[in-house]
């Protein structure tokens, strides 16, 4: 690992590692609940050191780390497969087209990546316990690393999450707080919670390594594809971390000089949970009043991270659209049938935003584009339940001949 400062993405100011936890201090005496975060933090590398030892030959990540590799939890996060799906591309007429599939984490979720690397800083500063407020995947994804560290998940969330990332949460040994609420109610509690009780708190954008710890994803990209930059990349958004997490990556290559330019970040948003698409459109921020869609892992009123994530579209010389819940459906079952990989709603968005994009002129059709799945379909199994229909039993009598 290289050395390492903090730098607020909204004053500028520099803190060094352990002046800080979570946000600006200055900063975050503006904040107020309804609003997003102010004083996010962002990691600032030493990148003239990690440009001198750098080595594709055998790449170390971990000069890109902001937590020590001794620090890390027993628990095998990353590497998700990276590959052409060809016959989906054609369906809605690109020729480049490839997923990167992080359904197939651990907990089956892209989350799995934050958790790891809080945890793995919770680990360091010798914290027992680790709370967040989730919908649900972020949630498993802590319950998950906590059960192989040895620490205990502290986890609020709405009481309408997905019964399979329940289950996750309570056979992985978490406590589990149920919320008669939504998930911006849950994220303000669980702030009170650790204010008042102790823990670190893994919230998203709250805590900077879980935009760190969701870059990596985007770093594997780049080695998956053989230290090529891709034309763009479509990412489902809710709080806005991840996609910032993503900028992240190639934000740190580039500064790092081992590339040129950055890829296109695509923002892909429920239709019914708007706020950094229309942020992105319009320049001015206005929360999502009614969020709920069946896309549960991106249905957010007060996104946290809408200000990073606003920046990282806009320097990447990205865009922002929205898709409909049957847009959503649709894009789950054609991802499913030409790739036979089975995405939950939320990570079938960039699927439905792709068919969305066909022939609009956003994204040329020689492009090589990136879909990334951020969580398995399996975690909301009713979602796809309510857009098919299960053959009715037949008679088990013997077949006759035509």
């Amino acid at each position: 690992m290289t050395s390492f400062l903090y730098r607020c993405t909204t004053c500028g100011k520099a803190y060094q590692r352990d002046e800080v936890r979570y946000l600006c201090p200055a900063c975050a005496k503006d904040y107020r609940p309804g609003i997003p975060l102010l004083g996010v933090l962002s990691v600032e590398f030493d990148y003239v050191a990690i440009q001198r030892r750098f080595r594709k030959q055998s790449p170390d990540w971990s000069l890109f780390s902001a937590v020590e590799p001794e620090h890390y939890p027993p628990y095998p996060v990353g590497n998700t497969p990276f590959f052409p799906v060809a016959a989906l591309g054609q369906a809605f007429g690109f020729e480049n087209v490839w997923l990167k599939n992080d359904g197939l984490n651990p907990s089956a979720s892209l989350k799995d990546r934050a958790s790891f690397l809080v945890v793995a800083e919770a680990n360091r500063l010798k914290e027992r316990s680790i709370v967040t407020a989730s919908t649900g995947n972020a949630a498993s994804a802590l319950a998950a690393v906590c059960a192989a560290a040895g620490r205990q998940a502290v986890i609020f969330v709405p009481e309408s999450a997905p019964k399979a990332k329940l289950v996750q949460m309570v056979l992985y040994g978490a406590r589990v707080i149920p919320v008669r609420g939504t998930y911006d109610d849950a994220f303000r509690l669980s702030l009170e919670y650790t204010a008042r009780k102790g823990g670190l708190n893994r919230n998203t954008a709250y805590h900077p390594l879980t935009i760190e710890g969701k870059k990596t994803v985007g770093l594997e990209i780049y080695q998956q594809n053989g230290f090529r930059v891709p034309d763009a990349i479509l990412v489902p958004v809710g709080d806005g971390v991840i996609i910032s997490g993503v900028y992240k990556a190639f934000y740190d290559l580039k500064a790092a000089g081992l590339i040129a330019r950055l890829p296109r970040l695509v923002c892909v948003q429920a239709g019914r949970s708007t706020a950094i698409h229309h942020y992105i459109r319009t320049g001015k921020y206005q929360n999502a009043l009614r969020p709920a869609t069946i896309a549960d892992s991106i249905s957010v009123s007060i996104p946290s991270n809408a200000h990073m994530a606003r920046r990282a579209v806009l320097d990447s010389r990205g865009f922002s659209i929205t898709v409909s819940d049957k847009e959503i459906l649709r894009g789950q079952r054609t991802l499913a049938e030409k790739t036979g990989v089975f995405a939950e709603p939320a990570a079938a968005a960039p699927v439905a935003a792709l068919r969305k994009l066909q022939g609009a002129g956003l994204l040329d059709c020689k492009e090589q584009i990136v879909l990334l799945i951020t969580g398995h379909g399996l975690k909301d199994v009713d979602a796809a339940m309510s857009s098919i229909r299960i053959p009715a039993a037949k008679a088990a009598t013997p077949c006759k001949a035509p």
